[in-house]
């Protein structure tokens, strides 16, 4: 953990060859076992930032230019190998389009076995037990028949399901989430975010939870950063920013919203309490 009691901690401005300042200078703190959500519309530098955290701006031919400290190592200091270690064991992604992401020539099976052996020399035994422990935190508890299965022979819901247990094979500290309800349906978003909440309750992982939906955030997260063009303009509470939001722009959102999810709560209270007088 870092010094100062934050999982992670980043002062970052982010360049691109053909845009520069994509990102300028970016403050972001994610305590142990939080869930943060980060609001923006698109465009606004959201998947940059998940991108400057893993190091992987280099495949887009971004550079980022601050600290980025995480339980207590700089990773703009670390090496390339220091971050491929790093990466899917302590810090993990979930991405939004769950069927762009896995492999369609592997059985799902074989995916997560290569996900567990990238940071573990374990035996057979160890990986399969651990795999279908993960499963079974996703809700897929099919077992065997499953694992033997192609990604194009389940939904997008349960290959969502798939990528989520990859991330947390290892345990990672952090979980990032980039727009993970994006691709799937109604019922199936609130059944994935009930899932994120639920892990980090019974693994403690923290979480990333990047997204342009307001409500699923507010249904979710702790605290929320808005980030509106490439600069933080405010990062309260999830309550905090939905009853008293303090920059205009976090204003327009709320005000864009069919209703207002803590609000509508606060009324459902005081009409309960009404009747029951």
């Amino acid at each position: 953990m870092n010094g100062d009691g934050n999982l992670l901690s980043l002062r970052l401005t982010v360049d691109y060859p053909s845009k520069p300042a994509v990102l300028r200078d970016v403050a972001l703190e994610l305590r142990r076992g939080e869930i943060l959500g980060l609001v923006g519309q698109s465009g606004s530098g959201k998947s940059t930032l998940a991108l400057a955290i893993l190091r992987l701006l280099g495949l887009r031919g971004g550079v980022a230019h601050g600290t980025i400290r995480f339980e207590g190592d700089d990773l703009l200091a670390l090496s390339e190998r220091g971050m491929r270690e790093l990466r899917g064991r302590r810090i993990a992604l979930v991405l939004q389009s769950p069927l762009a992401a896995l492999n369609p020539a592997l059985r799902i099976g074989t995916q997560l076995k290569e996900a567990w052996r990238a940071h573990s020399g374990s035996g057979r035994e160890a990986c399969h037990r651990a795999i279908l422990e993960a499963l079974a935190c996703v809700s897929l508890h099919e077992g065997e028949a499953f694992l033997r299965r192609f990604p194009s022979e389940v939904s997008v819901g349960q290959a969502q399901r798939v990528l989520i247990a990859m991330a947390i094979l290892h345990r990672p500290s952090l979980l990032i989430a980039d727009e993970p309800t994006s691709a799937l349906d109604a019922i199936t978003q609130a059944e994935v975010l009930a899932l994120f909440g639920g892990l980090n309750r019974k693994l403690g992982t923290a979480v990333l939870y990047i997204s342009h939906d307001l409500l699923s955030v507010a249904a979710l997260c702790h605290r929320i950063a808005i980030l509106e063009a490439g600069e933080i303009v405010e990062t309260a509470s999830s309550e905090r920013i939905f009853t008293l939001p303090a920059h205009p722009y976090t204003h327009r959102l709320i005000s864009a919203l069919p209703v207002n999810p803590f609000l509508r709560r606060d009324a459902e209270l005081v009409a309960a309490q009404s009747e029951s007088k």
